[in-house]
């Protein structure tokens, strides 16, 4: 496929979250650690890489097209804020913009249904908060737990943590594994773990950030998603959004090619969760080709894909608007709150 063709191999333009029955995937019930399975996994660092420098020159959509896959890119957002000045203000005012990400009279020139982000994404404090905020639109409450994002407090207290935002109405959990178990190859800590903060969340899905940034290879990459996955988590997440390094293409090659060896292998479906740097809509386009060409359109619902992102909607609406006006407006224009 050249840059000049209109879609990824196959493509249609994806239709948005109201006009498509939202699957139900099964939870991910896990399975024994099988250490035999994690010594076979490697990683081929060049090739990972030269297959992820072909993505942004070849896979493109264009026109009315593109315009479909941006509306459907919102529906995929985890509208994030973890910030330390975070206020009930503020994230009630996320909270509205995750209700109606899109002006109303864009939708309407663009002859979209109201759409709403995959979900909103705070510290534990905030739950309540957002929980309140979104009663009644059906967005989940998103929170990251687990000493985020270090991930280094008493174990007990992580445990505690998911707990507490269960109770308050978190119905995702953002875990952060700890490090050190990836880095000195000690794999059945990482897995005692996981299944800890599994069962600590109880009904509420668990997303595993594996903070790829940190762990010094690909190959560790995906034997750390192996691992988690083997442990029970529904996700898996690149990025904390703090490290210096945060999602990039190689990494989600790696990722995801694991989540498709753990369903050969399960036939469980696991989802996908890149953080961190995601920004521009032009990206989000790249990302949900190559979800689409290694996994396949059920990976382009919100129950498997996800973006944790905040920076990203704003751009996307300005697309949006260029689309239905020819004319790009200023970014105050879109404002999140």
């Amino acid at each position: 496929m050249t840059s000049t063709q209109t879609a990824p191999q196959g493509a249609t333009a994806p239709a948005t979250k109201d006009q498509l029955p939202q699957l139900h995937v099964p939870r991910n019930p896990g399975m024994e650690l099988d250490l035999d399975w994690v010594a076979r996994v490697q990683a081929n660092t060049s090739a990972i890489e030269r297959r992820a420098a072909t993505l942004p020159g070849r896979r493109t959509v264009k026109k009315a097209y593109q315009a479909a896959w941006l509306a459907r890119a919102i529906t995929l957002i985890d509208l994030t804020t973890l910030a330390g000045d975070d206020t009930p203000g503020r994230v009630r005012r996320l909270c509205a913009k995750a209700r109606q990400p899109v002006r109303a009279d864009l939708l309407e020139a663009l002859g979209l249904p109201p759409l709403t982000t995959g979900a909103v994404c705070v510290y534990h404090e905030m739950v309540e908060t957002a929980v309140a905020a979104l009663e009644g639109s059906g967005i989940p409450v998103a929170a990251v737990s687990t000493g985020f994002p270090a991930g280094l407090s008493p174990f007990p207290l992580r445990v505690r943590e998911i707990e507490e935002s269960v109770k308050a109405g978190a119905s995702e959990i953002d875990i952060v594994i700890s490090r050190r178990h990836v880095l000195t190859g000690n794999w059945q800590a990482l897995y005692d773990e996981m299944v800890e903060f599994r069962a600590a969340c109880g009904d509420a899905h668990v997303k595993a950030i594996l903070a790829t940034g940190e762990l010094g290879t690909l190959r560790n990459v995906a034997r750390a998603s192996l691992v988690c996955m083997m442990a029970g988590a529904d996700f898996i997440k690149t990025s904390t959004g703090k490290e210096s390094v945060n999602a990039t293409l190689p990494v989600s090659l790696t990722m995801i090619r694991a989540i498709r060896a753990y369903e050969a292998a399960t036939g469980i479906k696991i989802g996908y969760k890149p953080a961190g740097g995601i920004s521009k809509a032009k990206d989000a386009l790249v990302y949900m080709a190559l979800m689409k060409e290694e996994l396949g359109d059920p990976w382009l619902r919100p129950d498997l894909f996800r973006f944790g992102a905040s920076s990203l909607l704003g751009d996307i609406e300005r697309q949006l608007e260029h689309h239905a006006t020819g004319a790009y407006s200023a970014s105050w224009r879109h404002p999140m709150g």
